[in-house]
């Protein structure tokens, strides 16, 4: 029988609890609330609905725990218009824009500013555009810089050294790929570098326990004991 991907709910006491599940090739059930407060369950193909069912009503209390932890930090991001004096960050620190009309596209931090050179100098979308190219291309320098400062600090964790890729994720700050990549959501960057770390010791940790267990849990504080304030701290980040 192939199991297709469904979305679903359960109640517990006055809550229901709505998730999605989505059949993925791997051994364990996992149950994640993301930080906009859906909740994704990853499990096996053989996996049957009641099964799930029954696992969701187990964990129930510490989903709702997770959702009501979520909640206290919104709204997340206020929206962003891109125009002169607007407040943007970088590793935890807040810039502002100015907007200068000049020949050549450029974009350059200096001071408390964030400087965008461009000859469309009325265009927001251009603005936006130019400063999203910039966090990226300095993303991943200070990613991999990163990288390599939590690598050595867990190097006895004996997992390959991984390659970074960058995306924009809505969800996520990070996964990792069975090929034993790590993805970093773009965003990050604007995060304090002790958050970044976080996520980075995060994603290394699972490259050798795959699921959210307690030898994963074990591993993550052995490395990296203050964990969960930088995670609190990188949860209440208005980016």
């Amino acid at each position: 029988v192939v199991m297709t991907n469904y979305s679903s709910s359960i109640t517990y006491g006055k809550e229901s609890i709505s998730f999605n599940v989505l059949y993925v090739d791997r051994k364990t059930l996992e149950i994640a609330v993301h930080p906009d407060a859906q909740v994704i369950v990853k499990a096996p193909k053989g996996a049957t609905p009641k099964a799930i069912q029954g696992r969701m009503v187990k964990r129930a209390r510490w989903i709702i725990k997770q959702i009501n932890y979520f909640h206290t930090f919104e709204p997340r991001t206020p929206s962003r218009c891109y125009v002169g004096g607007e407040t943007h960050q970088f590793l935890g620190r807040q810039y502002r824009l100015k907007i200068k009309k000049q020949k050549e596209n450029a974009v350059k931090l200096k001071g408390a500013y964030f400087y965008i050179m461009t000859p469309d100098s009325h265009c927001t979308k251009k603005t936006k555009n130019l400063l999203e190219d910039w966090y990226k291309e300095h993303a991943y320098s200070v990613f991999a810089r990163r990288l390599e400062i939590c690598y050595e600090t867990a190097k006895k964790l004996h997992v390959p050294f991984p390659e970074i890729q960058l995306r924009r994720m809505a969800k996520r700050w990070g996964s990792c790929s069975k090929a034993g990549d790590i993805l970093l959501n773009t965003n990050l960057v604007k995060a304090p570098l002790y958050c970044i770390d976080y996520v980075i010791m995060h994603e290394l940790c699972h490259l050798k326990v795959h699921t959210h267990n307690d030898r994963y849990y074990n591993l993550l504080s052995k490395y990296m004991p203050d964990w969960e304030k930088r995670k609190e701290r990188l949860e209440k980040a208005t980016i």
